[in-house]
């Protein structure tokens, strides 16, 4: 049986959000600063399975959770 998998979202809080940078430099393919407003943007929106799992170590390591998925 062939499951259909829900794609994920990936939301940026961007009132925690210092531009810290440390998601962009665990994920560059998914988030970037946006150094307008130093605030991070997700620049991708596409998961695979490797994508995922560097998304959540970005969660992980945010300093102000500002990083969320549904």
């Amino acid at each position: 049986m062939i499951t259909e998998r829900t794609p994920m979202k990936v939301i940026i809080d961007v009132d925690l959000c210092t531009g810290c940078g440390l998601c962009e430099e665990t994920c560059p393919d998914i988030f970037k600063l946006n150094e307008d407003d130093d605030v991070v943007e997700v620049i991708k929106k596409d998961y695979d399975d490797n994508d995922e799992e560097c998304i959540e170590e970005a969660i992980e390591s945010c300093p102000t959770e500002a990083i969320t998925t549904e």
